[in-house]
């Protein structure tokens, strides 16, 4: 048997609209991130998953209640699904962040995290998610590292194939994207 994941990204926050990279930094949707969180319950409502796993920073928390808080689903904040922890760089702005995300795949941040360590967060996730929900459908809110970890993990990419293929880069959002943990 196997998992399935639709994997979802928090809506927009005032960071991103203010060109900030968050990481464990707390921040809040805009109304905007909030718009987008309540439309993805309409695009979603066929869909019928068993649990939602989100991050537990309140971007993502956020989000997943406001899709699907009236669904009756559990809602389960998880802190292996954060984003990367940028340590010194939380909250700084985009410009000095993101170019030094593909140079961070074995190496931290100051401070922080490696994308290696994101893949470790995110290998344990499912390590649990397969034991617990094998043959289950589920539904994940997060953010943009454990997304391409499970790219790496689940779709065979390399890290630098990952980053290349990043649907932000091509301004390719859509309301879910596929994964199966078999």
């Amino acid at each position: 048997m196997s998992v399935k994941i639709t994997y979802f990204v928090h809506g927009t926050t005032v960071d991103n609209e203010a060109n900030i990279s968050s990481g464990w930094q707390d921040a809040e949707l805009s109304a905007l991130g909030v718009k987008q969180s309540e439309e993805l319950a309409e695009q979603t409502k066929d869909l019928v998953f068993d649990a939602i796993f989100c991050s537990d920073l309140k971007r993502a928390v956020d989000s997943a209640h406001l899709t699907w808080g009236e669904a009756g689903i559990p809602i389960i904040a998880d802190p292996r699904l954060r984003e990367c922890n940028y340590g010194q760089l939380n909250g700084h702005p985009s410009s000095d962040v993101e170019p030094r995300q593909e140079q961070s795949i074995t190496t931290p941040m100051p401070g922080g995290e490696s994308y290696e360590d994101v893949k470790a967060r995110v290998t344990s996730f499912l390590s649990d998610l397969k034991r617990d929900y094998d043959g289950k459908h589920i539904a994940i809110v997060a953010h943009k590292a454990p997304q391409l970890a499970l790219d790496v993990l689940l779709k065979g990419e390399t890290w630098e194939q990952a980053f290349a293929n990043d649907w932000r880069k091509r301004g390719a959002w859509r309301a879910g994207w596929e994964y199966e943990v078999r």
